[in-house]
């Protein structure tokens, strides 16, 4: 990349040079918050938290601190995992609406969407690829997936919930940045660490390694190191779970409202079925970090990172299907007996019936057989990092790099299939699974018709962040004023897709009936399926072998690169941003702080694929044609967006061991990459004449701007002790919210192979604002030099200008723990709560997960000052994840991920 300053930033790095030209003195330098950071070495639960808490008293900003031994000694097998016990923090194990797994996945700060929390490492910025397909195009944000970072590259995290002008932008509400070891700070010139265990998971039955290494070397004088870390690791997960697949009303005008008034308007529920998910995730990677010191004043740093995660899946979904025989009131009405609450048909049997032409039965069930080998993520960065001090008065330093993810779905093997014989649900609230029946038996294929193949294959998204970066600080002496920062930085950013093919059928009138099906040997759901999930539903299914899917689809389906083009999935995003700052660090009498201002200019643009059917009319010169989805012209959107983000943070020494801290800043990020030039993802309308459903993106999207007001005192009343609390505002000015738009696609079924034009009402991004306002309580306190407890709590208020609820706001989480720490042995539990919150619209339905909490151990036993042994256990309590549309009487989805346990042996030399 070549960085080029525009002209405001030019403009503004003269400006700052000249105003600290004038401002220098000979005054002896301070050393900078960010040092005392990165130079934490701890040992044990209690000189960790010990270290934690005197960095936080150290800063000038609203920061909370975890250390390795934190990381390492809670019961945690990620950062997000261990992220969570912040106050103010929340984590969430999905990244949109795909439903919550057992590995915690995104993290994000007060109240907020995790888009709007940015993640650094070292200080820049880290690309992220997801696993999940759904997540790599139409629900792509800009947080990074906390699965892709292990806690073994952690040598601490900070977490900064104030804004300084000298910080990075691209985090409304703060910034989580992780700080890896460096080959410099280790004591011994050789140190070698390794660690080898197991993974239990409960739910699979299965047991898989995990291991990992570092590898240190620093000469004599502390000039030249080199650190090597590697992980691998394995886990199989399986997920249990009943799920309803979005609401349909009962039109008023309709057949069946006519009959039964009181069914006008009432919701039911689209698709209810039993979906089992199982995954093999494999995690491999490794860091490397030469840090070399040629002089005394010039210290350089290389680092490079990079993490695959292997995610090969099998989704089943064994549906009772409502738009194949009630169909919106167009269809058959349900037998005597329904039950009508909350404007919801919760309750309703539906007899074997004929449709209207007498002669052909209903179908009431399909059943999604959904194989995705060898999909996977991957995140890498190479950073140059130099410190330069000049003189006692100047120091400054540069970054450069680049990070990239990944996000690859290179195939879907997928089927569809039709069963009849009449069907009923009973919903059951969130705290219960629904229950439901179809009348064709579900352990067996006798009865199954195939209907459909689809999926999208070749999926590959690539997201790359290119920086350049100066910071200069000059101390002085001059009243109040410590020192004077100031920096200029260029970066760019890239996301795109290109070559998505929409797998359809491959068949002639003669549809393959399961004679022609390789099904000697297929399969059944496992005995315990369901358990704990309550309700009463189909639990022996069959289902083919991603083998004999796979064969399948290889058979049947049409992949063609030309004729199943879908460039509606293709989309192309480029940011160009440069921005200046200039920052005064302060100190008076019992008190710190800084007070700066960062300038920012951003350019967009985004490439997108017009579908504009096949008009008769003659077609534009760069049209693209071939495609059964219609004829695309590429059109592109250009934006250029500037913004002047002022801060002001204070911190003062109200008494001994009493801080109060203030802090004011706007602060702005991009909306997500989904939101700008995601894909476009469609649920098709059952019969001709429906309306069809889906989501887009909306390029004219302005920046997230936000005012932040902060404040808090805390009383660190003992050694390793703390009393706090806090308050925060927030004022989002252009919130991202979400609105629709009525379009016509051509399309695809069993009744139409050559297609026609449907309508669809679409759900697309729009400019909004909102408030959220909250208090963050935290305690910390050991007992009798052994034990020890911590505490914190965070409220929560967060909604938009209409009054609705934003995304990923809980209105009240907290966090307890308890440890006990001796030379020999050390045990911990600790429990995670939040309360529900609203996590956008799915299938053009509300989708909120209901309150959640989480039990997890761990148990450490030292054999020696370099050998342990330790057993961690995760959702002790055996959770459900529970979701509902707008009400707790239309559940969405109930999962259970079972419990993990992990056993590991560590070794340092």
């Amino acid at each position: 990349m070549k960085a080029q300053l525009t002209p405001i930033a030019a403009a503004a790095a003269l400006l700052l040079l000249h105003t600290a030209t004038v401002a220098q003195s000979a005054a002896q330098p301070t050393a900078a918050a960010d040092d005392k950071v990165e130079r934490v070495e701890v040992i044990g639960i209690r000189a960790s938290q010990q270290k934690s808490l005197q960095t936080k008293r150290d800063a000038d900003g609203h920061v909370d601190v975890i250390t390795a031994e934190d990381i390492g000694k809670m019961p945690d097998k990620n950062v997000a995992d261990s992220l969570q016990r912040v106050p103010g923090v929340t984590i969430s194990s999905a990244g949109a609406n795909e439903g919550g797994f057992d590995e915690n996945d995104r993290v994000s700060m007060r109240g907020t969407n995790p888009s709007l929390t940015q993640t650094l490492i070292n200080g820049h910025p880290v690309a992220s690829g997801d696993w999940f397909v759904l997540n790599q195009s139409d629900n792509a944000g800009r947080s990074v997936s906390f699965s892709m970072l292990p806690s073994e590259i952690v040598g601490s995290v900070v977490v900064h919930k104030s804004s300084q002008a000298s910080d990075v932008e691209g985090g409304v509400v703060g910034n989580v940045n992780i700080i890896t070891r460096k080959p410099l700070e280790f004591k011994k010139p050789f140190t070698l660490e390794m660690s080898a265990g197991v993974v239990y998971a409960d739910l699979p039955e299965q047991t898989d390694p995990q291991f990992s290494a570092l590898l240190n070397w620093r000469n004599d004088g502390s000039t030249l190191g080199v650190m090597a870390q590697v992980f691998s690791e394995k886990r199989h997960l399986r997920r249990d779970g009943v799920e309803v697949l979005g609401y349909n009303q009962i039109a008023a005008d309709s057949e069946v409202a006519k009959a039964h008034p009181d069914l006008a308007g009432v919701w039911y529920p689209r698709s209810t079925g039993v979906a089992l998910f199982e995954q093999v995730r494999e995690r491999q990677g490794g860091m490397v970090d030469v840090q070399f010191k040629p002089l005394e004043n010039w210290t350089t740093d290389l680092s490079g990172f990079l993490s695959k995660l292997n995610a090969t899946n099998y989704n089943r979904n064994y549906l009772l299907h409502a738009p194949f025989f009630l169909n919106g009131g167009a269809g058959q009405s349900p037998d005597a007996g329904y039950v009508v609450r909350n404007n919801t048909l919760v309750s309703a049997t539906f007899s074997p019936a004929l449709k209207p032409d007498g002669v052909t039965p209903y179908s009431y069930g399909t059943y999604d057989m959904l194989s995705r080998p060898n999909e996977r993520a991957e995140t890498s960065f190479i950073n140059w990092d130099n410190k330069v001090r000049v003189s006692d008065d100047f120091t400054f330093s540069t970054k450069l790099g680049q990070s990239t993810g990944i996000g690859e779905t290179p195939e879907q093997n997928q089927a569809s299939w039709d069963v009849g014989g009449g069907g009923s649900w009973h919903l059951n609230g969130v705290d219960s699974a629904p229950s439901f029946s179809i009348g064709t038996p579900a352990n067996s294929p006798a009865g199954s018709v195939l209907d459909w193949l689809w999926g999208a294959q070749n999926v590959r998204i690539t997201d790359t962040d290119t920086w350049a970066q100066f910071d200069g600080e000059w101390f002085m002496d001059a009243g109040v004023f410590r020192s004077l920062k100031f920096g200029l930085r260029a970066a760019e950013h890239k996301r795109e897709s290109d070559g998505v093919i929409a797998q359809g059928p491959n068949w002639a009138a003669d549809p393959f009936n399961l004679a022609n099906w390789p099904l000697d040997d297929y399969k059944n759901y496992p005995d315990n399926f369901g358990k704990g999930l309550g309700g009463n539903f189909p639990r022996n299914v069959w289902y083919l072998t991603p083998a004999q899917l796979a064969d399948a689809n290889d058979r049947l389906a049409n992949r063609d690169p030309i004729v199943r083009a879908y460039k509606e999935w293709d989309f192309g995003l480029n940011e160009k941003s440069n921005s200046a700052y200039v920052q005064a660090n302060l100190e008076g009498d019992h008190w710190r702080g800084d007070v700066g201002v960062r300038f920012v200019e951003t350019k967009e643009h985004v490439l997108k694929f017009l579908n504009i059917g096949f008009p008769t009319t003659p077609l534009p010169d760069n049209v693209i044609t071939g495609s059964a989805f219609g004829n695309y012209v590429p059109t592109t959107t250009d934006h250029t967006y500037h913004d002047i983000l002022p801060s002001l943070n204070l911190r003062f020494d109200i008494a001994k061991d009493l801080v109060g801290r203030v802090a004011a800043s706007k602060t702005m990020t991009r909306p997500d990459y989904s939101a700008l030039a995601g894909a476009l993802s469609l649920s098709p309308p059952a019969n001709q004449g429906d309306v069809g459903g889906g989501s887009g993106s909306n390029p004219d999207l302005k920046p997230i701007r936000s005012t932040n007001v902060d404040a808090s005192l805390e009383w660190y009343f003992a050694p390793r002790s703390l009393l706090s609390a806090g308050v925060f505002y927030m004022n989002l000015q252009s919130y991202v919210g979400l609105g629709q738009s009525a379009h016509e696609y051509l399309t695809f079924d069993q009744a139409h192979p050559d297609g026609y034009m449907a309508p669809y009402v679409l759900t697309v991004p729009v400019n909004s604002s909102g408030k959220v306002s909250g208090i963050e309580l935290a305690y910390e306190q050991p007992f009798f030099s052994n034990f020890g407890v911590a505490a914190n709590y965070t409220y929560t208020d967060a909604k938009d200008k209409d009054d609705k609820p934003i995304v990923g706001a809980s209105r009240d989480t907290y966090n307890l723990s308890g440890y006990f720490e001796n030379d020999i042995f050390n045990a911990r539990l600790a429990y995670n709560y939040r309360s529900h919150f609203y996590s956008g619209l799915d299938r053009a339905t509300a989708f909120n997960q209901a309150d959640f909490g989480s039990l997890s151990a761990s148990l450490g036993y030292k054999f020696s000052e370099d050998i342990s042994l330790s057993f961690d256990a995760r959702n002790l309590n055996n959770p459900k994840l529970k979701y509902y549309a707008e009400n707790q009487d239309q559940p969405r989805s109930i999962y259970m991920n079972g419990r993990q346990y992990y056993l590991t042996l560590r070794w340092k030399l």
